[in-house]
């Protein structure tokens, strides 16, 4: 089986360890890390190494950054996403590894919403979803992965009253999110169950313990990808560490 990961560290630096740890108990061969929050001469390559990941990615100082780790090489590297040459954001990084096209994605948070963030929000997802459809041309396993800072459905917030004025569910954001599907992409975890109030993030403080959560991260699976698809499984276990990122990581298997 190929084991494919997903995972908003919320600071490398500081979850370096954790990445380890994780890494050594589920063994997944590819994790796609998000919100890095460091320049690349600060990555801690050496650790990840030491796990036995080879690494791509790309920092920028205290926001965003992306990286992929990989138990196998990593060829053909894309660390931008094709659209808009004037976005100096690290938010995107793609590569070619264990026969599978991946990305690494950090999609904007949006918020404030009727603000330019939220504009960019939505220009980044119509940009993401013209490269999605070109990936999809070359008729090869693909897996988007990362954190979307969309929430599909209301069965994805904890308390959809207290967020409806929020970025991460509004119809525009939720229209862009299905447009990629309708791309012709799986959501890996969607796709393998039907339970719902099940989350991937839980803000600082009492949430996780009351499990007011929202299910943002996200594996988008290419027809090739999903034919494979055998499960997928969010995994809390590092959410309730001490010092834990406010994430947590989300999988899926592929057959060979």
């Amino acid at each position: 089986m190929l084991r494919i990961a997903t995972w908003n560290v919320n600071s490398i630096k500081q979850r370096a360890g954790h990445v380890v740890e994780w890494a050594k108990r589920a063994e997944p061969d590819v994790i796609l890390l998000q919100e890095l929050k460091t320049t690349a001469d600060a990555f801690p390559l050496m650790e990840i190494q030491a796990a036995g990941y080879t690494a791509e990615f790309v920092g920028q100082k205290s926001y965003n950054g992306v990286a992929i780790l990989s138990r196998d090489t990593i060829s053909d590297v894309r660390t931008a996403l094709p659209g808009d040459d004037s976005d100096e954001q690290a938010r995107y990084i793609e590569a070619t590894t264990c026969g599978v096209r991946v990305a690494s994605i950090y999609l904007p948070n949006g918020n404030p919403v009727g603000t330019e963030k939220f504009r960019y929000k939505l220009d980044w997802m119509r940009r993401l979803r013209a490269h999605a459809e070109d990936l999809l041309r070359r008729e090869q396993p693909v897996v988007l992965g990362g954190d979307y800072n969309c929430a599909p459905a209301d069965e994805d917030v904890y308390d959809p009253d207290a967020m409806a004025d929020d970025a991460l569910v509004q119809p525009e954001t939720r229209k862009a999110f299905r447009a990629l599907l309708h791309l012709g992409y799986t959501e890996a975890w969607g796709a393998t169950h039907s339970e719902r109030h099940v989350y991937s993030y839980w803000d600082y403080g009492a949430a996780f313990r009351n499990d007011d959560g929202l299910r943002i991260d996200h594996l988008l699976l290419s027809p090739q990808a999903a034919d494979r698809l055998e499960k997928a499984e969010i995994d809390t276990t590092p959410r309730a560490w001490e010092k834990a990122a406010d994430h947590t990581t989300v999988v899926c298997e592929l057959r060979p």
